[in-house]
C-alpha cells in the first residue's frame, strides 16, 4: 500500500490520463500548422479501441445517460509515453 501523498498507482494513472489529454490537445493544435500538414493527418487520426453505446436510465425524476469511448490517436499515445517517462523520472 502506498502512503498518502506517495507515488502509488493512483498518481501513475493520473499522469497517464493527463498525458493522453495533453497529447490529444497538442495534436489538435498542431493539426493546422502548414509545415506539418504532411504528417499531422496520421498523428491525429483516432483509433477506436473501446466504444460502449450510451445507456439511458430513466427514473421519472432524473434521466441519466452514460456512455464511454476510448479512441486515442498517435499524439495522445506520445503524451502517455512522455507522462510515464516523467513519472518514472520524478
Amino acid at each position: 500500500m502506498s502512503k498518502f501523498g506517495g507515488r502509488g498507482y493512483g498518481m501513475c494513472i493520473l499522469f497517464v490520463i493527463i498525458g493522453a489529454i495533453l497529447g490529444g490537445i497538442l495534436g489538435e493544435l498542431l493539426k493546422n500548422v502548414p509545415s506539418l500538414e504532411g504528417v499531422m493527418p496520421y498523428l491525429v487520426t483516432t483509433f477506436p479501441v473501446f466504444d460502449m453505446a450510451p445507456v439511458t436510465i430513466d427514473l421519472y425524476v432524473i434521466r441519466l445517460t452514460v456512455g464511454l469511448a476510448f479512441m486515442p490517436n498517435l499524439m495522445s499515445m506520445l503524451g502517455i509515453i512522455v507522462a510515464i517517462a516523467l513519472y518514472r523520472r520524478y
